[in-house]
């Protein structure tokens, strides 16, 4: 019953956020990293915030990361409305991602130069993950699927967080998607969406790899991890800044230059992560292959980019 209620809350919000943001023009203009072409409103993705913020609520023991969940999202959506400088934001990700180590807690257990890398490896999953946010669908459905894996996990293999905490982002992304799962989104998540839930999924993620032991876990990002590498590598190969806007990713590629519709390219995304989930969970492999099995594949389909491009051209 209580899930029920919040799911009629946080579409309550939604629209209340529509309103607001229809008084304020906060509306996405597309650019040159954008597969669209219309006007549509910005931000719906703080129902992201809103629900963990809930979450938090109903377990405030959770106050610290829930904390660091606002502090990222709020100026994410700063970000949205008035472009901030990258050192700005460097700063409030740096914030935000000390509350979660803090938390875990990350400083106790590991030497100096461990939390170091995983401060890179976590603010850079979280802007990949952002990145990753360019067209209807994609970044609902898949934390949709990765929080789905975890919650599993959760209640059936290790249990390593209050369910509410999971199942409520979960609610958030299911809202989220009855706005933006068409072929004319109503909003799009803006990077208070993306980037909040990026911190939330590597919050949990982090929790759960820390608590069992396990890292085999963070699998569960293969297909975004895949994507993002590949094109990194792929732009600095061209001798392009990482950092600007751009349309070199495989998902972007399918979707604009060989056009096909961004909620097919959505699903696939989805499915295919959700099937490596999938075997994670149930192979009972050792970790080296299914680490090769579960990455080899998508490299090997990622190098079709360039034929695709080829083709284009």
């Amino acid at each position: 019953m209580i899930y029920a209620v919040l799911t009629a809350l946080l579409f309550i919000l939604m629209f209340v956020y529509f309103k607001i943001a229809d008084k304020f023009n906060i509306i996405d203009k597309p650019n040159e990293r954008s597969s669209h072409t219309a006007l549509t409103i910005r931000g719906g993705g703080i129902i992201f915030l809103v629900a963990i913020i809930i979450a938090g609520i109903m377990h405030p023991n959770y106050l610290l990361p829930v904390a660091g969940a606002a502090v990222i999202g709020i100026i994410s959506f700063l970000d949205d409305r008035i472009t901030l400088s990258s050192k700005i934001r460097i700063l409030f990700h740096l914030a935000a991602v000390t509350m979660m180590f803090w938390f875990l807690p990350v400083f106790i257990i590991m030497p100096w130069w461990g939390i170091l890398a995983l401060y890179i490896l976590v603010i850079g999953i979280i802007n990949a993950y952002n990145f990753m946010d360019g067209i209807n669908g994609i970044t609902g459905l898949y934390s949709l699927v990765v929080l789905g894996g975890l919650q599993y996990v959760n209640i059936n293999v290790f249990n390593f967080v209050e369910r509410d905490l999971i199942w409520l982002p979960m609610i958030s992304c299911v809202v989220f998607l009855f706005f933006n799962f068409r072929k004319k989104a109503k909003c799009f998540a803006g990077d208070v969406g993306s980037v909040t839930m990026a911190f939330w999924i590597m919050f949990l993620l982090l929790r759960l790899i820390l608590d069992s032991g396990n890292p085999i876990y963070i699998l569960f990002l293969t297909v975004y991890g895949i994507d993002s590498i590949f094109t990194i590598i792929h732009r600095l190969a061209l001798r392009q800044n990482i950092f600007d806007a751009h349309r070199l990713h495989f998902y972007q590629i399918l979707a604009n230059e060989q056009k096909v519709p961004h909620l097919v390219v959505s699903t696939i995304y989805a499915v295919v992560q959700a099937l490596i989930i999938c075997f994670i969970v149930g192979s009972g492999m050792h970790w080296l292959a299914i680490f090769l099995i579960s990455t080899l594949p998508l490299a090997a389909v990622y190098m079709l980019k360039f034929r695709l491009m080829k083709v284009e051209a």
